[in-house]
């Protein structure tokens, strides 16, 4: 492809060569440098891509896109230099060159909000694809090309990466995506390069405030607003009290949902489902659509993730009775995921992994009114010892049992973890036991399981491993509780 071609929706100057030469790659690691690259040279945390421009020269490279300077690396040698002011924004946008601009082929569905993204990701797909729409997803556990499943290594990856799922979905014949669109990719400009259709707010809370991710809670709340000024249509929580300050500014038509009576679209009259090995919630839809749905997963954070799953289908021309039977039919690995162990009681894993998560989740639970209510986690190793504290106060505050065990203990002797945790326990009355290995404090709780508790397996969520010693080792919660049973252990 021509560089000029690559280069047409940037603002650039060519300081060494011509942009009228032909790309045979676009890359961003100097190791996959090829002759006749063009390659983007990127400013991370612990490296810089800049460094290495004389490299990829002696490999061939064609073109070199720089934001500082580097003519007296490569001078002389037979390369073009194109600057730009931002390398990460030039490069969303010849990615989507590069790939021949796919998202303009697919209606574009983006998720940003503190909680409520991957779930509400996981509806939306659901309910689209039982109106017969072909929908691809990308996220935090994985991106979804027809029958196709990547996992994830980031909640939104790098542009090139995108743009080359969007291609892919496009040349399946897929005709829609939704994908999370976290904080961190708005900021990195990694959803650059296109145009959002739908852009949607679930909720915002303080996190990922720190080092490497936002410098304050202002910084984070600017970076989620960014999203509403590159979609046609923003659809956001109404009742979220930072609402006014994250579309501040916003280029796009606006839709609110929410349980507030100003909302476009409202959830009305939620009624707690409590029956043997079921939790859920019922509520009427009013407003903008009006019918009766039920969503098999507890509490109002539910309502919320089903309410806005259903505003976006709403611009498909999806009817009631579709959306009220793929609502009952998705499920999401590790958020509020059920696993059936006994009609005595219910068990639930869920990737709760900081207090904030977990004073949710258990808040939300309380209100079924367990007989007990069992909490299982641990923390993860090389990681603040804050969080530990937190979640231990948390759960002691509001479980009626904790049992602290291990997580991805990294670096970190798993005991030293706990003995943190138990500090944040220690300053509530909760009751709990240690059982330092993860299997056996599962084992734990389903064979002392008491008819009418909700047992809540916290922390690994998705995750299929566990991380110690910088190796990850197989560990699938799913798999131990199956391998449990099947062992012959005992519960009610």
């Amino acid at each position: 492809m021509k560089l000029i071609n690559l280069l047409e929706k940037l603002e650039f100057e060519c300081i060494q060569g011509s942009t009228d030469v032909e790309v045979s790659a676009v890359e961003n690691d100097s190791r996959r440098v090829k002759p006749g690259s063009l390659f983007i040279c990127i400013e991370g945390a612990n490296f810089d891509g800049h460094q290495y421009a004389a490299d990829v020269a002696e490999k061939g490279a064609k073109v070199l896109v720089v934001s500082k300077p580097v003519e007296d690396t490569v001078a002389g040698k037979d390369i073009t230099v194109i600057r730009v002011e931002n390398t990460r924004y030039a490069m969303a946008f010849i990615s989507a060159a590069w790939f021949g601009h796919p998202a303009e082929k697919l209606k574009v569905i983006g998720i940003t909000g503190t909680k409520g993204k991957t779930t509400t990701t996981y509806l939306v797909k659901s309910i689209l694809e039982n109106a017969g729409i072909k929908c691809g997803l990308v996220g935090t556990i994985e991106t979804i090309i027809g029958d196709t499943v990547i996992p994830a290594t980031n909640t939104t990856p790098e542009s090139y990466i995108l743009q080359e799922s969007f291609a892919k979905m496009v040349e399946a014949g897929l005709e829609a995506v939704v994908m999370e669109v976290s904080s961190q990719a708005l900021m990195l400009h990694r959803t650059q390069g296109f145009v959002f259709d739908y852009g949607i707010f679930t909720n915002l809370e303080p996190d990922h405030i720190g080092a490497n991710e936002h410098a304050s809670f202002e910084d984070y709340m600017a970076c989620k607003g960014l999203l509403f000024r590159q979609c046609r249509v923003g659809i956001v929580n109404g009742d979220d009290v930072h609402v006014e300050k994250v579309t501040e500014g916003h280029t796009c038509e606006l839709e609110t949902y929410g349980m507030g009576k100003d909302n476009m679209l409202r959830a009305e009259n939620p009624e707690l489902v409590h029956v043997p090995g079921k939790l859920g919630v019922d509520f009427h839809v009013a407003g903008l659509m009006d019918f009766d749905v039920e969503v098999p997963t507890p509490g109002r954070f539910s309502v919320y993730n089903a309410l806005c799953a259903i505003a976006v289908c709403r611009h498909f021309k999806v009817n009631s009775d579709m959306i009220c039977r793929a609502l009952l039919e998705a499920k999401v690995k590790g958020r509020i995921e059920k696993v059936h162990v006994s009609d005595k009681f219910t068990l639930m894993i869920d990737y709760a992994h900081n207090a904030m998560a977990l004073e949710s989740l258990l808040s939300t639970l309380r209100e079924y009114q367990p007989h007990r209510l069992v909490c299982l986690f641990g923390c993860g190793g090389n990681r603040s010892k804050l969080r530990r504290y937190e979640m231990g106060e948390v759960s002691g505050k509001l479980a009626d049992l904790t049992v602290i065990t291990s997580d991805n203990p990294r670096f970190e002797e798993p005991q030293d973890i706990i003995e943190d945790i138990k500090t944040g326990i220690g300053k509530t009355t909760g009751a709990y036991v240690e059982i330092c290995d993860r299997r056996e404090a599962i084992a734990y709780v389903i064979s002392h399981a008491e008819e009418g508790d909700i047992i809540v397996l916290a922390g690994k969520g998705h995750e299929d491993y566990q991380e110690i010693k910088g190796k990850k080792y197989p560990m699938d919660e799913r798999v131990i509780i199956r391998e449990l049973l099947e062992g012959g252990l005992k519960h009610i």
